[in-house]
């Protein structure tokens, strides 16, 4: 394996171990940012060892082995190692034994379990909820903290900060590494659910880089969200997990031969995975039998069902979308929703009444630059045959998106409205 092909990989297993890795360093140091900074220490040591040595056979054992060493012998400078060994209880070194664990050792523990407290640590009551959502993102997600910084419209440095202080203020307070119970946990559960669906969407569309999706990202939030219903089995989680299996579904079907992006009436309804759709339907099902209002992850899931179970674009009951899209309004009032709701009624009383929501949104301080707002009109006023000022909106919303697929498709349709009618 050449140097570049070994640092590839390096690369492959941060991303999709990273989560893992601090989860379980979490658990050893009771410290999420002392965590990040082990799993760092881990990923020098590859980079300086694996050209050399070669990528082992599971890199991700072999990097929480290096990390879990690192954290021992911190312990053990700190004074502190006989104590922490009493808390965890499963380590071996005592009596005499105290070499640190091989590369090949791995950490005990449900590493699953690991993950959900360290959703529930990072959106702690003790954090504002831009500091929850920003952590957990940052730690669970893998999220750069400029991503997580355009998806929330704030400079990189305040995001940086936020994360910054927000490990800080969980390493002051001792906040035990545990999945609450009882009231503690349902506080904490929307701001859980909130996390985990954030993480989806920069997975399911991708706010920057090169690629349209990013699937591991939404693996690991279907995966949470389904540990999560197991755990807190309530409509609002039943709710999202149905709606995160429902979009997952399209996923296949979302990007075309070259990696460009398929938008959902083009796309080819054969290559949706009907498995996820009947898991989606079925988790939206748990959360309407268990009665109640249904919250903003069950509409959002009853609004994906109707697509789920249209065979064909021309079959969808956009007026039902549209009158779900109303209630989610009322339940969970958003200008992105009032966007939503202005396709929703295009698509079912045609694109002039859709369009008058639209422009009515235009003075919304928080969509000035959200590029799916002159997307939006652009479209509907291509379709009422003002091109020019389709044109134009679709130029605006190309300048707007941080995605380069994203970009190219907007591109060309701006350059679609100058061409010839």
């Amino acid at each position: 394996m050449t140097a570049s092909e070994t640092h590839r990989a390096i690369d492959g297993v941060w991303r999709i171990e990273a989560a893992k890795l601090i989860a379980g360093l979490t658990r050893i140091v009771r410290d999420v940012g002392l965590a990040e900074e082990l799993a760092q220490d881990a990923l020098v040591a590859a980079l300086e060892q694996w050209p050399e040595s070669g990528v082992p056979d599971n890199p991700g054992a072999w990097r929480m082995a290096i990390g879990k060493r690192r954290a021992i012998d911190l312990i053990r400078r700190r004074e502190t190692f006989t104590r922490k060994l009493a808390e965890l209880g499963h380590e071996r070194e005592v009596e005499g034994e105290r070499a640190a664990p091989g590369p090949g050792a791995a950490l005990e523990g449900d590493i699953e379990d690991d993950l959900l407290r360290l959703v529930f640590i990072s959106c702690h009551p003790i954090l504002s909820t831009e500091a929850r959502v920003a952590l957990t993102l940052r730690l669970l997600g893998g999220l750069s903290t400029g991503e997580i910084a355009r998806a929330y419209l704030v400079p990189e440095s305040t995001l940086a900060q936020r994360i910054v202080r927000a490990k800080r203020t969980l390493a002051m307070a001792r906040v035990p590494f545990e999945v609450p119970e009882g009231d503690e946990r349902a506080a904490r559960l929307s701001s859980v659910l909130e996390v985990i669906y954030l993480v989806f969407n920069e997975g399911y569309s991708a706010t920057s880089g090169d690629d349209w999706m990013r699937p591991a990202l939404c693996e690991d939030a279907l995966r949470l969200g389904r540990v999560l219903a197991e755990l807190a089995p309530e409509p609002e989680v039943h709710g999202l997990v149905g709606l995160m299996e429902m979009q997952a579904s399209r996923m296949r079907a979302r990007i075309g031969p070259s990696g460009e992006p398929v938008l959902l009436l083009d796309q080819n309804r054969a290559r949706w995975d009907h498995v996820l759709i009947r898991r989606g339907l079925a988790a939206l099902g748990r959360a309407e039998q268990l009665g109640g209002a249904l919250g903003p992850y069950a509409l959002q899931a009853a609004i994906v069902a109707c697509h789920g179970r249209a065979p064909t674009a021309a079959e969808t009951d956009w007026a039902r979308i549209a009158a779900l899209y109303e209630t989610l309004a009322h339940v969970a009032p958003s200008p992105v929703v009032e966007l939503n709701r202005a396709v929703a009624l295009a698509m079912a009383f045609g694109p002039a009444v859709g369009l008058e929501l639209a422009d009515a949104l235009t003075s919304e301080p928080s969509l000035e630059n959200y590029h799916l707002l002159p997307s939006v009109r652009g479209d509907l006023l291509a379709k009422l045959g003002r091109v020019d000022e389709a044109r134009g909106e679709f130029e605006r919303a190309a300048s707007l998106t941080h995605n380069g697929r994203e970009r190219t498709l907007l591109l060309a349709r701006a350059a679609a409205c100058a061409a010839p009618q």
